[in-house]
């Protein structure tokens, strides 16, 4: 079983990690080969998982707390910071349709 603090510290990190994966992963397949750009769908769709997991971690906590207040507070930051992220990852995701990838 894993600890209030630990689920709280997993939920607060994983929404900043999957954006920052998202963005860095994609920018170096579409600088090596543009015509894979499509993968990118696939990579923001685990990376919006991700986020869906942190919210997931984060919600039992956000209503009960456990042991510490504190802990009830970042888990609610917890599931703000998934949406916050969810929703960047969503547009950059919605872009890639939308933006061809080999202009030039």
């Amino acid at each position: 079983m894993v600890s209030a603090r630990a689920r709280t510290g997993l939920a607060l990190a994983l929404p900043p990690l999957a954006w920052f994966g998202f963005e860095q992963g994609l920018s170096a397949l579409l600088h090596a080969r543009c015509d894979l750009a499509g993968w990118g769908l696939g990579w923001g769709g685990a990376s919006l998982a991700t986020c869906a997991l942190a919210a997931w971690l984060a919600r039992p906590l956000a209503r009960r707390g456990g042991d510490l207040l504190a802990i009830l507070w970042l888990a609610r930051l917890a599931l703000v910071l998934a949406g916050i992220f969810a929703l960047a990852i969503a547009f950059q995701t919605l872009a890639i349709l939308l933006v061809p990838a080999c202009l030039g």
